[in-house]
């Protein structure tokens, strides 16, 4: 895993709940705590990171990986808003990330292994999003698929009819956009 997860993971709980948290959590997890961006580490470490943090919080960790995918999302429009600029929503920048996204993530970092995802579209405001990815994180894609409707100012429904946690060969999230009611 890059080491930009890392470094937006702290970043986030840093400025939710403080610096102490971090360093909580660092040695709670029994990890060093030093990344760097285009670094690469174990995916092990995020996850003892994520268990440390479910265990600190007692909250369960699909939920807290959820939490973060939403709130990385933010983050990532802010340090590269070359990938949102162009579209007005956010079923069109979903359907980005395999031609434009994701390759220009592997040109940043490089040796990023990123999901695959494959796409279908269900109607003008759905889509049909199938993950394949060894770290089973499909919680972080509906927490950044959260974030991203935040971003367009939608809301969003997801309905994830298979998970690989389940037992099934992949993630598949049903995603639902409609205006924000004014």
């Amino acid at each position: 895993m890059k080491g930009i997860v890392f470094n937006l993971l702290e970043q986030i709980v840093t400025s939710e709940y403080g610096p102490r948290a971090w360093d909580d959590l660092i040695d709670s997890a029994g990890v060093d705590g030093v990344y760097a961006a285009v670094g690469s580490y174990e995916d092990a470490e995020f996850g003892r990171l994520v268990t440390a943090a479910s265990v600190m919080l007692e909250t369960p960790p699909d939920v807290l990986v959820r939490w973060f995918g939403k709130r990385a999302l933010a983050l990532l429009q802010l340090r590269y808003p070359q990938f949102f600029e162009p579209h007005q929503s956010s079923k069109p920048f979903i359907l980005t990330l395999n031609e434009i996204i994701h390759p220009e993530v592997r040109k940043l970092f490089p040796g990023a292994d990123v999901p695959e995802f494959s796409f279908s579209e269900s109607g003008p405001d759905t889509v049909v999003l199938s993950y394949v990815s060894n770290r089973a994180l499909c919680a972080l894609a509906e927490g950044l698929v959260e974030g991203t409707a935040e971003h367009y100012r939608e809301a969003v429904e997801i309905e994830q009819t298979e998970c690989s946690k389940r037992g099934d060969q992949r993630c598949v999230l049903v995603c639902s956009f409609s205006p924000l009611a004014t």
